[in-house]
């Protein structure tokens, strides 16, 4: 992995776990998914527009397909993570539907994708999953019922997580879809399947952005900004490196449960800190 691919993974990585966070404080199910998402079209379309105006060649008809697909997976990723959230607290949710995700992304990208990270990397790797297995609680986040609810959420998160990701790296590096206009078509296919939803629940619609405006453009602004920046790093970089990079986001997001939520367990976190760090570095070095 080259140096400007991991600056971009780890920027994106900050800014992936701030939003988070913010979607965490907020907890507003379907409506907060919604208002956010139109928010951010609101913001990213004249920078859309303003690209496409010197690029009109980008919109192709596959082009637009993945976008589709983009936007039906993160249309189910944002609605498990809300559920997620509402139902477990950030430190066991975030690192579950993350370590959920490039474990399952890594792994299809070797047996489908026909990558093939070296020694190093699957130790890296290997040392990433172990280190958020460790994070969670171990076997022993198994056995927690009350958590159940947000244990099967977090899990469903990061299939869909797994799933996005492969089929994106697919729309930017085969079928050159440009990520600033894969992110914003996305956005546009899952607000519009979105909508009608969001219609019934107008009421709630209006309560998320009276008393969560802040966490809504929080998300809005960042949420794109980081998965472009993600999308860019796979157009030269492998698929199978990135993913499992991309986790860095957990030690920032352990940071944030202790600092802002008041999540504690420090220890731990510590220790599953400094082993995701030597699995960076792995994958960095190799």
């Amino acid at each position: 992995m080259s140096a400007l691919a991991l600056l971009l993974v780890v920027l994106a990585a900050v800014m992936h776990a701030t939003w988070n966070l913010a979607s965490k404080r907020a907890a507003g199910g379907l409506p907060f998914v919604w208002v956010s998402g139109v928010l951010s079209l609101a913001l990213w379309t004249p920078v859309v527009a303003a690209w496409a105006w010197f690029h009109p060649a980008a919109f192709t008809l596959a082009g637009a397909g993945f976008m589709v697909l983009s936007g039906l997976l993160h249309a189910g990723y944002s609605i498990y993570l809300q559920r997620a959230y509402r139902a477990g607290d950030f430190s066991l949710v975030y690192p579950l539907a993350r370590g959920t995700g490039p474990l399952l992304s890594a792994l299809a990208a070797i047996v489908f994708l026909g990558e093939r990270p070296t020694p190093p990397a699957l130790a890296g790797i290997a040392l990433i999953i172990l280190s958020i297995f460790f994070l969670t609680g171990g076997t022993a986040l198994w056995q927690r019922h009350p958590h159940g609810p947000a244990i099967l959420n977090g899990v469903l998160c990061g299939l869909f997580i797994a799933a996005y990701t492969v089929a994106d790296q697919r729309a930017v590096v085969f079928a050159a879809v440009p990520p600033l206009l894969l992110d914003w078509g996305g956005n546009v296919a899952r607000t519009a399947l979105l909508a009608p939803f969001a219609a019934r629940r107008w009421a709630d619609c209006r309560r998320v952005w009276r008393d969560h405006r802040r966490e809504c453009l929080a998300v809005a602004v960042l949420g794109p900004a980081a998965y472009i920046l993600i999308l860019w790093a796979m157009t030269f970089s492998p698929l199978s490196y990135i993913a499992p990079v991309r986790e860095v986001s957990i030690l920032i997001g352990a940071y944030f449960g202790a600092r802002f939520l008041k999540e504690g367990d420090v220890r731990r976190r510590l220790l599953a800190t400094l082993g995701m760090v030597a699995g960076v570095i792995a994958l960095a070095l190799a």
